[in-house]
């Protein structure tokens, strides 16, 4: 037994970080329970182990009376003077009553009580150790899935990474090394739960202050941040010393730092940019790489309307319209961007042939495409069809058969005849 007991507390202290003083007194807690079972009701029981060897002793103590009644908390004066010579009546004397091996419900007992305070200890240490480092960033290893959740090995304790915690576009793997942020730490029912993220903005803000020293420093302050994980993070950075360039110190030496950001993040792109207290110009930065034909910003209603070229208008939504509203999201709560596609002449002239074709094939409940091509032959209306003569019309419309564009002109009189 007392091998066993140096072995368990060796590998406690190695590997859980529990230390020898703790456990020992956790195991003197179980044992004492253990040997109540063995040793009967005794009120006054104690259990020592010595932390070198492992090696058990039980004491009672026991009250010194002439003679005994309750065998349990009494000793007669006799053989209490054979332990203590100068034992008065009345006193105690502590005897050993270590039992040559502890029975089969006693080590049942002892099993079970040490796991339940084992359990607990641990508990307390990963609450203890984890309690302040919520916004932190850690590193562990992926060892396995549990359902949609994935426990991330820190060491001496473990993690949960829940699946809206996770970035869509990576791939994770048992075995795996990561970083992940500490979102929260909890002291729950089950004992403390430890939630890492790493599709958490703030993710992005500490490897940040980790990688650029002014940030850490608070030379260069991060003012606004909007990401959607692992396609695009927007960052507004502010210093309030003229000298610096905050955007130049968050890039690095030939992009040194921000290029161990986006390695971190799989290739996610960072957009940063110089913050501005003006919403004009903050939303001119923050839609970039768009170039903007022009904007307009109503401060009261907290909505910027924003015309571009049609060149520009694909890079100013982006991704499923991910610039555009990733750019709000830099602007504050409740801003909104509106955005306006500039028209060419071309596509202005298209617009209304697409609009008088539409209004023709309604108007005499013709096919669509039969009603684009006699817009195009410059007929754009029931009366402009009805005032040219029928072999005129004929003439414009080679492409269709004949008697096709008879009935349309007569469908074309019948309307301006009905309205007339």
């Amino acid at each position: 037994m007392s091998q066993e007991i140096v072995a368990i507390m060796e590998y406690m202290e190695k590997e859980k970080g529990i230390k020898r003083e703790i456990l020992i007194e956790a195991m003197q807690n179980a044992l004492l329970a253990s040997s109540r079972k063995s040793f009967g009701p005794a009120k006054d029981l104690r259990v020592e182990i010595d932390p070198k060897n492992g090696k058990i002793r039980a004491f009672a103590r026991l009250e010194v009376v002439e003679k005994v009644t309750v065998a349990h908390d009494q000793i007669s004066l006799f053989r209490a003077r054979d332990i203590k010579p100068d034992v008065q009546l009345g006193e105690s004397v502590d005897i050993e009553v270590t039992p040559k091996e502890f029975g089969r419900i006693a080590a049942q007992v002892f099993k079970q009580t040490i796991n339940q305070t084992l359990r607990g200890i641990e508990r307390k240490m990963i609450f203890s150790e984890f309690k302040d480092r919520a916004g932190s960033i850690v590193s562990g290893t992926i060892r396995r899935f549990e359902r949609s959740d994935i426990i991330v090995d820190l060491g001496k304790f473990e993690a949960i990474m829940p699946s809206r915690e996770r970035v869509p576009t990576e791939e994770y793997n048992p075995g795996e090394r990561i970083r992940a942020y500490v979102v929260t730490v909890d002291d729950g029912l089950r004992g403390p739960e430890i939630i890492v993220s790493r599709s958490h903005p703030n993710f992005v803000r500490r490897l940040l202050e980790l990688e650029v020293n002014e940030i850490n420093d608070k030379t260069v302050e991060i003012k606004a941040m909007a990401r959607e994980a692992g396609y695009r993070t927007k960052i507004a950075v502010f210093s309030a010393n003229d000298k610096i360039d905050p955007v130049g110190a968050c890039v690095g030496i030939r992009g040194a730092r921000v290029k161990n950001i986006v390695r971190e993040l799989n290739n996610e792109k960072i957009d940063l940019f110089k913050w501005s207290s003006n919403p004009r110009e903050l939303a001119v930065e923050a839609l970039k790489p768009a170039k903007l034909k022009s904007i307009e910003v109503d401060e009261a209603a907290k909505r910027v309307k924003v015309l571009v070229d049609g060149e520009n208008y694909s890079l100013v939504l982006g991704r499923k319209g991910q610039n555009t509203r990733l750019a709000t999201k830099i602007l504050g709560v409740g801003w909104e961007i509106d955005i306006t596609k500039e028209h060419t002449a071309e596509e202005n002239f298209a617009e209304q042939i697409a609009k008088a074709a539409g209004e023709l094939a309604l108007s005499l409940s013709i096919d669509a495409a039969l009603a684009d091509k006699i817009v195009h032959a410059g007929l754009v209306s029931a009366e402009a069809i009805a005032e040219v003569e029928e072999a005129d019309f004929l003439d414009a419309l080679p492409d269709i058969d004949p008697e096709v564009a008879k009935g349309v002109r007569k469908a074309a009189l019948d309307k301006v005849n009905a309205t007339a």
